[in-house]
Formats: C-alpha cells, structure tokens, sequence
C-alpha cells in the first residue's frame, strides 16, 4: 500500500503565497506521475498540475503563470507553489500518485489539505 500525506494549506489573503508538499510512502515501484487536484464545494474534482516522472507539466488553464508543480523523485515528494492566490482557488486540494506495477496502474489519493483564500 501507499501512503500520501499532504502539508501547507490554509488561510491566506488574496494575493498571498501558499506552498503545498505531498510525501510518498510505502510500496513504491514505478512512479509515472504525480498530481494536485482540487474540489471546491459543490464542484467536481478537477486536475490543478500533474508532473511526470521525466518531469513533463501540465496545469488547468486558470493556474498557469501562478502556481508551479515541482518533485523530488530521491523523496517521493511532490510540491505545489501557489502564488497570487485568488477566492476561487479555495478547494480542499488533494495529492494523487500514479504507479505501474507489472504492467498494472495504480493510482492512490492522499487525504486532502484545506486551501482558503479571503479577505
């Protein structure tokens, strides 16, 4: 099994700065990509970045110039740099680990971190 726990969310003005780390455990073999997704109440979950193992990024277009994925593949440990942080990036933001295992995928969700932008 593997195991996610995230670290760094919480309040924050808008405008203001938030650092998010995701660190991997347990039976890890063939990470291919690491993620941050978030959900909003009444919303559904949705994709915020996604680093490969190669280290290939993707990010929601509402993001992109603001917030910044970053790994350290020796740790297991993924990052989100958030920046110039808006009311509407409130969300509980959740870590997501895809692996392959024998030719198998796996993917495992980490517990959530609480991300509140006001004022």
């Amino acid at each position: 099994q593997v195991q996610l726990v995230e670290s760094g969310g919480g309040l924050v003005q808008p405008g203001g700065s938030l650092r998010l780390s995701c660190a991997a455990s347990g039976s890890i073999f063939s990470v291919y990509a690491m993620g941050w997704y978030r959900q909003a109440p009444g919303k559904q979950r949705e994709l915020v970045a996604r680093i490969t193992s190669g280290g290939s990024t993707n990010y929601v277009d509402s993001v992109k110039g603001r917030f910044t994925i970053s790994r350290d593949n020796a740790k297991n440990t993924v990052y989100l740099q958030m920046n110039s942080l808006k009311p509407e990036d409130t969300a509980v933001y959740y870590c997501k680990l895809d692996q392959v295992v024998i030719g198998i995928p796996y993917n495992y969700w980490g517990q959530g971190t609480q991300v509140t932008v006001s004022s």
